[in-house]
């Protein structure tokens, strides 16, 4: 069965005015538009057009999950001890401003530490509970603008050092202040690894204190006189320059937007990634990350729990937080799709929760042919396209989705134009 879906785009702050309706066809509202949900999720559940079966996806699954979700999905269910839900949201995020520093629990943790917050009769809605529910939460992104930016994971240690060493060179040189700079480079070469190093950091820096803001303030000036040396004031010029001072221009605009916050240092501990057009950044369980701008494709588990670090007024947990980050240095987990057919490839990341297949087609080609075996989104972001499995069609047209249960069996794509489409990583054999 296809079943044509739609949402209204959630106005967070830090959205977009016209990534997303520019991208999907539409009107502009004149508000921020941040996120379109495409799923179950009890937040926003997408809206089923006609309201027929139900008038949410969220509805439907709890009226008639055998027909919504299909068997394989119940029996993933029934194994896991879980209610009969949607295991993913896909999402349209157009970030305008920075989102939070955060990261995801592992799925041991995140059922001990819902048990836990349980146990010690913390309500589900109080603003200092970490853990909305028992599930993980990996994440993985999409990028649609020609370029997004986002902070991911941690760098080693020497490549900190390094960047430290560059800024108090720059503050020496002007006559300013380093000995912040300089007493937080030999706490990083103090510590016996790279991991413990970070985690001391990262602890420290959170827990602020006159030190702390000492540290930021010059951190922040010896940044702005690294850039005016090379000529470099914004992400585009940097860029042109020399990519190896993003950092640096990412420390000079989290602090116009957050001035004084420690996150501002902590930028410099992670990996500055620029995805263009294409590429996509996985987030599994532990990894810290933050998105800077730019208009992607979001793909996730269906969890709330989120962990902040820093760039929010929400509640930041430094023991917890700390509890759940992986610490160890790596390169930026850049996520290789797998070819399924010409012009379509999949995402597929480490979890059973979600896999992402992105299409391009052409009119004339042999329609792409996608086996399914469990329920799945599909939003067009250009062209015309024709949807066709064992029982029904729907034809989508750019900026248009449609929710497709399992019993359609198999997908044969034609048309032209450019379709994403959600389902869980075990439907999809590349």
């Amino acid at each position: 069965m296809f079943v044509r879906i739609d949402n209204t785009p959630r106005d967070y702050a830090w959205g977009s005015v016209t990534a997303i309706a520019r991208l999907l066809g539409r009107a502009p509202t004149g508000s921020p538009e941040a996120e379109l949900w495409l799923g179950a999720h009890p937040g926003s559940p997408a809206r089923i057009e006609g309201g027929s079966p139900a008038p949410d996806l969220a509805a439907w699954i709890a009226a008639d999950p055998q027909s919504a979700l299909g068997a394989q999905q119940l029996a993933a269910d029934q194994a896991a001890g879980q209610s009969p839900h949607l295991p993913y949201l896909l999402k349209v995020l157009a970030a305008a401003a920075p989102l939070s520093l955060q990261a995801h629990p592992s799925p041991e943790q995140a059922a001990e530490g819902f048990a836990r917050e349980n146990a010690a009769g913390v309500p589900l809605d109080a603003p200092h509970r970490n853990y909305k529910d028992p599930f993980h939460k990996p994440e993985m992104l999409f990028a649609l603008s020609d370029a997004f930016h986002a902070l991911c994971g941690f760098r080693s240690r020497a490549a900190v050092a390094s960047d430290l060493a560059r800024l108090s060179s720059a503050a020496r040189g002007a006559g300013a202040s380093s000995a912040g700079l300089e007493d937080f480079a030999h706490r990083l070469a103090g510590a016996p690894d790279d991991g413990a190093a970070l985690r001391d950091a990262v602890t420290w820096l959170l827990s602020g204190g006159a030190e702390v803001d000492q540290l930021v303030a010059e951190t922040v000036a010896a940044a702005r006189l690294v850039l005016a040396e090379c000529g470099a004031d914004d992400f585009e010029s940097v860029d042109a320059l020399d990519p190896a001072l993003l950092p640096f221009e990412t420390v000079i605009s989290l602090n116009d937007a957050y001035p004084g916050e420690s996150g501002v240092v902590i930028s410099l501990l992670l990996n500055r990634v620029r995805l263009v057009r294409g590429q996509a950044l996985y987030m599994p369980a532990g990894n810290i990350h933050m998105y800077l701008a730019g208009l992607g494709i979001e793909l996730m588990a269906a969890s709330d729990n989120v962990l902040r670090g820093g760039f929010t007024r929400k509640h930041i947990d430094v023991p917890e937080l700390a509890r759940v980050l992986d610490f160890t240095p790596l390169p930026a987990p850049l996520l290789e799709p797998a070819e399924l057919a010409p012009g379509v490839e999949v995402f597929r990341p480490d979890v059973p929760d979600f896999a992402l297949v992105h299409a391009v087609v052409d009119e004339g080609d042999d329609p792409a042919g996608i086996p399914l075996t469990a329920p799945a989104i599909a939003i067009a972001t250009d062209g015309a396209l024709e949807l066709t499995g064992r029982t029904g069609s729907v034809s989508l047209a750019r900026g248009q989705a449609a929710y497709i249960t399992p019993d359609e069996q198999q997908l044969a794509i034609g048309g032209a134009g450019e379709l994403f489409l959600a389902t869980t990583g075990d439907s999809i054999a590349a």
